[in-house]
């Protein structure tokens, strides 16, 4: 049975949908998209064993709310402008930023963004992002799609003889459950109030 992908996705359910308004309106969600990758990378709430950062909420609620190609143009330009040296990135600084930060240790999660920002997309055409259950599915695959490569690369950098999970998986495990519960809820409650405002 062929999967189905031509569903809206939440962007394309308001405003302007073809001629130079759509491309106004495209351009100005991938500037608002940067913006806020940039602010959620750098939002840390505290929790134990670490904080939490916002960034994987933004990059994958991004995906699902952009579709794939809208989704991938926000999120390039964001490691565009990242590697042109601007702190953008979680734990980037005036010190320590563009593509010497961007091979270091996070290289690979970098790389697991541009993945599951594609994966949340199509899974958004397909209309997962319409309810809490397949949104919660879709989050958990956009978090193995980041950590995959994220892990990969630890090991490849450090060395596979380092405690590679200890480094970049198991302290993040309780927080990203927490964002995959908010973002399991958001994307289906944005829908409803669309619903609404058109009825």
């Amino acid at each position: 049975m062929a999967l189905t992908m031509n569903k809206k996705v939440l962007t394309e359910a308001f405003g302007a949908s073809e001629g130079a308004l759509l491309w106004l309106k495209q351009i100005l969600l991938v500037v608002a998209g940067v913006m806020a990758l940039a602010i959620a990378a750098k939002v840390k709430i505290p929790m134990t064993p670490v904080p939490i950062t916002l960034g994987t909420l933004a990059v994958l609620t991004i995906g699902s709310a952009y579709g794939p190609r809208l989704g991938l143009a926000t999120i390039l330009g964001y490691l565009i402008i990242g590697a042109l040296g601007f702190d953008v990135f979680a734990t980037s600084s005036a010190s320590n930023s563009g593509l010497d930060y961007m091979v270091g240790g996070t290289g690979g999660y970098l790389v697991g963004y541009v993945v599951a920002t594609l994966a949340l997309g199509k899974l958004a055409r397909m209309g997962w992002d319409r309810t809490a259950p397949k949104m919660a599915c879709a989050m958990l695959l956009g978090n193995l799609l980041i950590y995959i490569p994220g892990l990969i690369w630890l090991g490849a950098l450090y060395g596979w003889d380092q405690p590679i999970l200890q480094w970049g998986l198991t302290p993040f495990i309780f927080g990203d459950l927490v964002k995959l519960a908010v973002a399991a809820m958001l994307l289906p409650l944005a829908w409803k109030v669309i619903g609404k405002t058109r009825s």
